[in-house]
């Protein structure tokens, strides 16, 4: 098993490397996923997330796509999207991943990896923001978050 520290790292960048690890057949465990970096203009990234989580509501609210607001369930979406996922293969490969908020007690032994492709420092910019201020912006409570 692998577990990746999200903090300060690109997410997309992040997301497509634990994809090749799950389709190699590997369990990867992601801890502190509101921390991982969402690169662009603030502004810009609240008002994509917002349209995404706003499209369930445009004809019938009970039908999809259903998109979610917790930081958890972003960054697996995230990984999801990078896998074939319509596939058996795809699916195989997805439930051998975790995402857990903050470090859990079975985790806090355990070596945390990064990844050094996704990291912060690649940034030639300072226009970013991290995924626990994303879910802020879709209206989850601080405490949820945090």
């Amino acid at each position: 098993m692998i577990v990746v520290d999200a903090t300060d790292q690109i997410l997309g960048r992040m997301a497509s490397l634990i994809a090749k690890r799950l389709l190699d057949g590997e369990t990867v465990a992601v801890v502190n996923p509101e921390k991982a970096l969402v690169t662009g203009n603030p502004t810009t990234t609240y008002a994509r997330y917002k349209t995404k989580y706003n499209l369930r509501r445009l004809a019938n609210p009970n039908k999809g796509p259903f998109f979610p607001r917790m930081p958890d369930r972003i960054v697996s979406r995230t990984v999801r999207g990078m896998l074939p996922f319509s596939k058996p293969r795809g699916k195989a490969a997805y439930r051998l991943l975790r995402v857990y908020r903050g470090v859990p007690d079975s985790l806090k032994d355990a070596p945390l990896s990064r990844f050094q492709e996704a990291g912060v420092d690649r940034l030639g910019r300072e226009k970013y923001t991290t995924v626990g201020e994303i879910s802020l912006a879709l209206g989850v409570k601080k405490e949820a978050v945090y």
